[in-house]
């Protein structure tokens, strides 16, 4: 589900494999996610769990990834 909350077209490829680390290497949640985006890239949206999922969506996209299926969920 997209929640409108990240433009994919500003996801590049290098945050794309932050998000990536975060979520899948380092087992982050998309709260968590959200919070270290936010902090890294001086996001409004802090850990708001809806926007962890679409930077989560958004980068899988960017990498060729379905970010419905393993490794992402």
């Amino acid at each position: 589900m997209k929640h409108n909350l990240v433009d994919p077209e500003t996801i590049t490829t290098e945050m794309a494999v932050q998000i990536r680390t975060w979520r899948v290497r380092e087992g982050f949640s998309w709260r968590a996610v959200a919070q270290a985006a936010s902090e890294l890239w001086g996001s409004e949206y802090g850990s708001n769990q809806l926007y962890g999922e679409d930077l989560c969506v958004a980068a899988a996209r960017v990498l060729g990834e379905n970010p419905h299926q393993e490794p992402w969920n």
